[in-house]
């Protein structure tokens, strides 16, 4: 009994649709940093179609999963470094644990599936209500447990065509703009000789359609150069993980960043990455009064990262502080300690800044007691940072994956993005590469010049239309310095992009709907 219940099991496992779904989300991996090949994204879904299309609800929700599967074991396996190397854990442990985070997140593009099967009108799987249920389902994906929402499709395009779409319906739209191509692929492919004449004729037109739409917008500029050119040195000290937070390290790590800072006072703005100061800053007063004097002596600014310990509430935060900036015309002035020119973290990292269940979980393993997993969260919205004149729009980390958090601190005045980050957990692994590709793509859809500051890589200045001005490679101790111009002009995603992003999948929700009236008053 148990041998036959066994061999039904692994047949049930390895059919073929099993396998072509698990292998076309396994595969998405490669449209990704470091890879690239952003053109795979528009032959994937269509071949996958041709499973799930016409389904049943229970079995659309199958190769949903599957699909997920696949999709985050290849996309995210970056996660496993710090688990494996920092967490403490038995192999079999973290590689355990690892499945139980992809399969979580195979969920929502199940999800996805099983409402649009659900609420076709033949509870079978409609394709064309798919786009409109996989972008609820990402935006859950984005807000349940603090939201993890990596490897969202329209990132693999920041350097096709596609990306022409980012400054008006960001990366969510251009989500739903590839799996509206791919269906419009699949129909065409598969489905040609099922529907008629005008049917067909619609989707080609439809394809052409978006091809002219997409060259036509590279041609429109959004936000145009200014005359000011600001000079910008990012350092990226490649301070080693295993020895970051090492107490007999602290002062060498501190004098090293600056040694690498000493010739580089002639820049505008000095950019040091996330915990560049790896001490709270009460008990470094005397080292960032010191910093702060040879910048103002100077004439330029530093934005370090540090963290911040408030001994009257016990609460710790992962901050950025500006040091320097005494001639600026501005209230927040020059640095004193607790000073409002500075910026906490708000989007704080599950396991590595702060532990769910902590009183339960912590006693497990060292896993759940990394280095700094205690922090408080900073404000939702705050103020800009002020460094030699510049307005600043910081974000540390996890958060430049959530655009929503950066519309809500973008003004008017709003000069540069800025993000530092410590990406030294994930190793030599291909996070780090898709971390460059998130921000690369958030400088494209608000229209602002991003600077990317990194303890080990890959530090990088991008310009207003997501293009890498100049980088450092990982794992280099150098100081990126290069100059930029600021921009004037908005885009139609940084006014709108809550609205706009929406616009294509619900109006094919309100298509279908007309439609499935239609058939039931000619039925009736």
């Amino acid at each position: 009994m148990l041998i036959k219940i066994g061999k039904r099991l692994f047949n049930n496992l390895i059919n073929k649709n099993n396998v072509v779904s698990f292998l076309a989300g396994f595969c998405l991996v490669f449209t990704y940093a470091p890879f690239s090949l952003w053109w795979m994204t528009l032959i994937i879904p269509a071949l996958w179609f041709s499973i799930i299309d016409q389904s049943t609800v229970r079995n659309s929700t199958k190769q949903g999963f599957i699909f997920g599967l696949g999709w985050f074991c290849s996309g995210i396996s970056w996660v496993h470094v710090s688990i494996d190397q920092y967490g403490g854990l038995p192999l079999v442990v973290s590689l355990l644990l690892m499945l139980l985070l992809c399969i979580y997140l195979a969920l929502y593009p199940a999800v996805a599936c099983y409402f649009s099967a659900r609420f076709s009108s033949n509870k079978h799987l409609n394709l064309w209500l798919l786009p409109t249920f996989w972008l609820v389902s990402e935006y859950l994906r984005g807000v349940i447990l603090t939201g993890f929402p990596w490897l969202s499709l329209g990132y693999s395009q920041i350097d096709s065509p596609l990306s022409a779409y980012a400054p008006i319906i960001g990366e969510v739209g251009i989500t739903c703009l590839i799996l509206v191509i791919n269906i419009l692929i699949f129909k065409l492919l598969y489905k040609f000789r099922q529907q008629t004449w005008l049917v067909n004729k619609l989707q080609f037109s439809s394809l052409l359609i978006i091809v002219m739409v997409t060259y036509s917008l590279e041609e429109i500029n959004w936000v145009i150069p200014t005359n000011k050119t600001i000079t910008t040195a990012l350092v990226q000290a490649n301070i080693a993980q295993d020895i970051k937070w090492s107490t007999e390290q602290a002062w060498p790590t501190m004098l090293k960043f600056l040694d690498l800072t000493h010739s580089n006072y002639d820049a505008d703005l000095i950019i040091w990455p996330e915990s560049a100061v790896p001490s709270s800053e009460p008990s470094v007063q005397d080292y960032l009064q010191a910093v702060n004097r040879l910048a103002n002596v100077n004439n330029s600014a530093i934005i370090t990262g540090i963290l911040n310990y408030n001994d009257k509430t016990n609460e710790y935060y992962n901050a950025l502080i500006v040091l320097g900036n005494k001639h600026i015309d501005d209230t927040q002035g020059d640095y004193f300690y607790n000073h409002k020119n500075r910026y906490y973290k708000n989007h704080l990292l599950p396991i590595g800044e702060f532990v769910p269940f902590g009183n339960l979980l912590r006693p497990l393993a060292p896993f759940f007691n990394l280095p700094q997993s205690s922090f408080s969260r900073g404000p939702y919205v705050q103020a800009n940072l002020i460094a030699n004149g510049l307005n600043i729009l910081p974000l540390i980390c996890f958060e430049i994956a959530f655009p929503r958090q950066l519309s809500a601190n973008l003004t008017t005045k709003t000069d540069l993005l800025l993000t530092v980050s410590n990406d030294a957990w994930f190793g030599n692994s291909h996070g780090p590469h898709q971390h460059l590709e998130i921000a690369r793509m958030r400088a494209l859809e608000f229209g602002r010049p991003l600077l990317r500051s990194t303890n080990n890589g890959i530090t990088a200045v991008i310009d207003h239309q997501g293009k890498i001005v100049k980088s450092i490679p990982q794992f280099e101790e150098a100081v990126l310095k290069t100059k930029i111009n600021l921009v004037s002009g908005v885009t139609p995603y940084s006014q709108f992009g809550g609205v706009l992003n929406w616009l294509i999948p619900l109006t094919l929700l309100l298509i279908n709907i007309l439609i499935s009236k239609l058939k039931r008053n000619q039925n009736l």
